[in-house]
């Protein structure tokens, strides 16, 4: 119960998206599912252990490139993190959803294929993504545009 209460100072004391120059990590494991080594957070990295959020905060690497997407994503919501996180929950919703309906394979699919997830996995190993991105992370948009079905096929194809 402790560790749920501590999200609640990260988000009364958070700032906007845009305010946020770098995003620390702090240990928090009730808000992490297993298998999983950060969540972006209201401007903080949330992790599981605090060899996690050493290796976040010791220096820019592929998984703090990852989670900073996601700030630019936020930045990219009307510089919001509320307008984030409930587009972010209605992509995880209509796939959780669509996925009952159609019964595809792709295991964690309301994650792996939620827009804001394939734009941040497709770029985290270009460390120089954020710097070349005119207006921010905005690559998000073209995946929520497309079907389920194409999202399906880009990941298969990207699995490969």
């Amino acid at each position: 119960m402790w560790m749920m209460l501590r999200v609640i100072p990260i988000m009364w004391r958070s700032v906007r998206p845009s305010r946020v120059a770098d995003m620390p990590a702090v240990v928090n494991t009730f808000w992490i599912r297993k298998g999983y080594e950060g969540l972006t957070f209201f401007g903080q990295i949330l992790t599981p252990t605090q060899a996690d959020a050493d290796r976040f905060n010791s220096g820019y690497n592929s998984l703090k490139n990852h989670e900073m997407i996601h700030l630019c994503q936020a930045q990219s919501c009307g510089d919001s993190w509320l307008r984030f996180y409930i587009l972010y929950i209605w992509y995880w919703l209509k796939i959780k959803i669509s996925r009952k309906k159609r019964h595809f394979t792709v295991r964690n699919a309301a994650y792996l294929l939620n827009p804001f997830e394939m734009e941040a996995y497709a770029r985290m190993y270009d460390l120089d993504y954020l710097k070349k991105c005119e207006g921010g992370a905005q690559e998000w948009r073209k995946y929520a545009k497309m079907s389920i079905e194409e999202r399906i096929r880009l990941y298969e194809k990207r699995k490969d």
